[in-house]
């Protein structure tokens, strides 16, 4: 096999170190819920969601436990850990949106669940709809705590949350 010139060695050597996540497959780690609620604006590119590389799961484990006990800790939270509210919050706002199919129809929007927040990210072509209509009907859901809005608007060139890589849908 031929040797490969000096620059080029070099080259594959710090590549890997100036760009540790390239390359890494990025992965909904904690099982966080993200679901898909609303689908009808076609060209809604899809939020990057709970999708992580590993080198940043390493770094959230310990934050993620220490904030899912403080919860419980301040006696804020029945539950030892506010990550276990996450699925039944879920399945809540899930079916809320199943029984009230005209609220936000014109909007693709997903959401993802993490120590009883909850981000509502996609895109509306609903003029009717506001951030706090929407935040109102997430709410809804006695055991959420916060919900936080981004939304990107028809005719906004540029989506206001972080975008799943093309091979995630």
């Amino acid at each position: 096999m031929p040797r490969l010139p000096r620059f080029l060695r070099v080259s594959l050597v710090v590549l890997p170190a100036l760009f540790p996540a390239y390359g890494e497959t990025l992965k909904n780690w904690f099982n966080d819920p993200f679901i898909q609620v609303r689908s009808a604006v076609p060209d809604c590119p899809m939020p990057l969601g709970p999708l992580i590389s590993e080198q940043e799961m390493r770094k959230e484990t310990h934050w993620r436990s220490e904030r899912g006990t403080s919860c419980w800790l301040a006696g804020q939270c029945q539950k030892p850990n506010s990550y276990l509210y996450d699925a039944p919050i879920a399945r809540s706002v899930r079916a809320h949106f199943a029984a009230e199919p005209g609220f936000a129809r014109n909007s693709s929007l997903w959401l993802t669940f993490q120590r009883r927040f909850v981000w509502v990210e996609g895109c509306s072509a609903d003029t009717a709809i506001t951030v706090a209509a929407l935040e109102a009907f997430v709410r809804v859901e006695p055991d959420v705590e916060r919900v936080i809005i981004n939304l990107r608007g028809m005719g906004d060139s540029k989506s206001p949350y972080p975008l799943a890589p093309p091979d995630a849908h």
